[in-house]
């Protein structure tokens, strides 16, 4: 196989579903750690009873069972909602339909979320807005029982074969289990999306200073935004071109694909079994007659060999902060999950900005508080997750860029005319005492508040509905 023909191969996948896009749809994943307030391992039970519960009230059909029988995921046939458990049953996912205003999902999010915590009440668990499950030492982190968990798991387990690449990596092979995020995928044409994707990227510092709230208490206080390093000092970041920000300029369709081309696949499904294997380039992988990988079954590890096809580009999964997709739409993937009472701004504050990306862009251009001083846009996000800024960096100077953007994103969300600017309160709040969930959290446990009294708050809404 050509370069040429595998870029062809994969403008069939992401760029075809883009054109001639005639609305800008909006989807939500919103995933929250389970945490038992008994200070035990989250008891897998009172999930499988919740799920049961939470389908027969609110019409949702099994989607997907386990290998123990276990449904670990259901759809709600009229709307296209999902609820799901990603990668253990420590994780819940509240995935929703496409829809075109934010405000009909955050309706439905309250919904289903004041069911599920009242739900788990009764069994001393609850849901909580956080980006790092914080009795991740107590649960019995491990995978959901079928295929591609544990595909992932024994791939993520893999990392100590790899001793000779020029990275670290750290030693949380299970973080999948216990690290929750929240991504919202966007529609978007043809024509924007090299723009889209380079204009965010290089807002990636700002959103570190806003959203970062994944804390590994125990060990890395300074880190408020783990979830990068768990990511990327995984064996998804052997190839760094997986995950991450775009280390390169994107500035056409072709730039894009051939940045697609630089991408390893590592898993495919053969027989009925998921197999993993090193991480392989694209077309180093297409060009190879046969290759071994390996699967987990009841426990055991077992070696299979496979010969590449063309339509493996199925199974090809990047994790980039700004990750175009087979759906027409380009997913934002960088933000930890968030409070509960801001569980909107994420997706508030991609929407508004998407339809400014120019203005934004020449925000980013002219910018000198971070910008401009040196640093590219990969470093300036590692310097940002941190809870120290930078010594060149001035922070009155720095929430001022931050109100800026605020600013536009709120004349963006104004224009479409149905109220969603009102889910940027909380990001002008942070912005306003220079503060982050992160920065709040590290504080207040540092003042002698219990964990538990940060699970509650992290874990409440005040925007009550009627039944």
């Amino acid at each position: 196989m050509t370069k040429q023909e595998l870029q062809n191969i994969l403008y069939k996948k992401y760029i075809e579903p883009t054109e001639n896009k005639q609305q800008t749809f909006i989807g939500v994943e919103i995933e929250m750690p389970v945490v038992n307030l008994d200070y035990r391992a989250v008891n897998f039970d009172v999930l499988h009873s919740l799920t049961a519960a939470f389908m027969d009230q609110f019409g949702f059909t099994a989607a997907n069972v386990d290998e123990c029988g276990h449904i670990y995921s259901a759809q709600n046939s009229i709307n296209g909602d999902v609820f799901s458990y990603d990668c253990s049953y420590n994780n819940l996912e509240l995935s929703f339909g496409k829809e075109n205003n934010l405000n009909v999902i955050h309706e439905r999010f309250i919904r289903y979320y004041s069911f599920i915590q009242d739900f788990l009440k009764e069994h001393h668990h609850a849901l909580t807005g956080m980006g790092i499950n914080p009795f991740r030492k107590l649960n019995n982190n491990v995978p959901i029982e079928n295929g591609r968990y544990k595909m992932l798991y024994n791939h993520l387990l893999s990392y100590p074969k790899y001793t000779v690449l020029p990275m670290y990596f750290h030693k949380y092979p299970n973080f999948g289990m216990f690290s929750s995020a929240s991504q919202v995928q966007l529609d978007v044409n043809k024509e924007d999306i090299p723009t889209v994707i380079s204009v965010f990227n290089r807002l990636e510092p700002i959103k570190a200073v806003l959203f970062s709230n994944s804390v590994m208490t125990e060990e890395q206080k300074d880190l408020l935004c783990c979830r990068d390093m768990l990511w990327e000092h995984s064996t998804h970041g052997i190839n760094p071109h997986n995950v991450g920000m775009f280390d390169c300029e994107i500035n056409s369709i072709d730039d894009l694909l051939s940045y697609l081309t630089t991408a390893s696949i590592y898993c495919v499904e053969r027989d009925g079994h998921y197999i993993n294997f090193k991480p392989t380039k694209l077309l180093e992988y297409f060009n190879t007659k046969h290759l071994s990988g390996e699967y987990a079954d009841h426990g055991k590890i077992i070696s299979f060999d496979f010969t590449p096809q063309e339509s493996d580009i199925a199974y090809l999964r990047t994790f980039k902060f700004e990750d175009l997709t087979f759906r027409g739409t380009v997913e934002f993937r960088s933000a930890c999950c968030q409070p509960i009472e801001d569980v909107m701004t994420v997706a508030a504050f991609h929407t508004g900005l998407l339809h400014k990306t120019k203005e934004l862009s020449d925000i980013l251009n002219n910018d000198h508080v971070i910008y401009h001083n040196g640093y590219t846009p990969v470093e300036l996000r590692k310097m940002f997750v941190r809870s120290d800024f930078p010594d060149f960096v001035d922070p009155n100077e720095l929430y001022e860029l931050i109100h800026q953007v605020l600013d536009l994103c709120t004349d963006a969300l104004c224009e479409r005319g149905t109220g969603e600017e009102k889910y940027l309160y909380p990001l002008y709040e942070r912005a306003k005492n220079k503060t982050n969930p992160a920065k709040s959290m590290v504080a207040r446990l540092e003042s002698g508040e219990s964990i538990i009294s940060l699970i509650q708050d992290y874990g409440m809404f005040n925007y009550g509905l009627d039944p």
